[in-house]
């Protein structure tokens, strides 16, 4: 597969999807930090197996969750954001059928680099009408009203500015359609939070100390606390000017799924 090259976007297919444009000639400055994206580069080898190993194969239950909630059906074009290695991806793929479009958007060219290898492996036809470009949750390169339904996955808590990742999603989604928004949870309830910090401190980090990535992995906790709780969440969607806005606790409240609706 060819690689095409837009300023700091990056095609891995041969050619831009037919009825979907790219915003050229735009300034692609990513805005979040040098050494964020870097970190996501050096976990993405391992990032698949750590993400097994850590939920005990459950974020993959979560995942198929937050999809469901996307409302993505048959021939919908879609967008996942922040996509890494491309689970989300492939499963708005099976949704949205060979008549559909998938377009997968992450700042990490390794984890993308590992999506577009693991969509050669498979064979079902639906994972060809995937996309993958290399791009600025602040600053999505796609028109107004663009998409069915949009995802995304553990991204909304890394970025610099949460205000501008949502008004981006709330610009490029079709009226009446939804986002689905999957990420730790930043409970109210202090018995969960303890847990929470005590996985990362006891089970992620030693984990990850494995691989090698102790400190990268580190960074959780504190993303953690300075990310939004739930209410938050819904206000945060609600005052950009979406209608409706639901944030769902799930597995026992260690994690949580925005949905909200243009």
């Amino acid at each position: 597969m060819a690689l095409l090259q837009f300023p700091l976007l990056l095609n891995f297919r041969s050619s831009p999807s037919p009825g979907i444009s790219f915003t050229r000639g735009r300034d692609f400055k990513i805005r979040c930090s040098n050494e964020r994206q870097a970190l996501f580069n050096r976990i993405a080898p391992v990032y698949d197996n750590l993400n097994d190993l850590l939920s005990l194969g459950q974020h993959r239950v979560w995942k198929r969750m937050a999809v469901s909630w996307s409302g993505a059906k048959g021939g919908d074009t879609v967008l996942d954001i922040c996509c890494g290695s491309g689970d989300l991806a492939f499963l708005l793929s099976e949704k949205v059928g060979v008549d559909g479009q998938v377009l997968g958007l992450d700042f990490s060219r390794e984890q993308l680099l590992i999506a577009s290898s693991r969509q050669q492996e498979r064979s079902s036809a639906c994972y060809k009408n995937i996309e993958w470009l290399q791009g600025d949750a602040l600053n999505l390169p796609f028109p107004n009203d663009t998409f069915d339904a949009i995802t995304m996955g553990y991204g909304l808590r890394n970025v610099t500015d949460k205000e501008r990742a949502v008004q981006e999603i709330f610009r490029v989604l079709k009226p009446g359609c939804k986002v689905s928004i999957l990420d730790f949870n930043k409970s109210n309830q202090p018995v969960t939070g303890l847990i929470q910090e005590w996985m990362i401190d006891n089970v992620v980090v030693p984990a990850a100390t494995v691989y090698g990535l102790a400190d990268e992995y580190k960074y959780l906790k504190s993303s953690i606390q300075e990310f939004l709780t739930g209410k938050e969440l819904e206000q945060l969607a609600l005052a950009i000017g979406f209608s409706d806005a639901k944030f769902y606790e799930i597995a026992g409240g260690l994690m949580g799924n925005l949905v909200a609706t243009c």
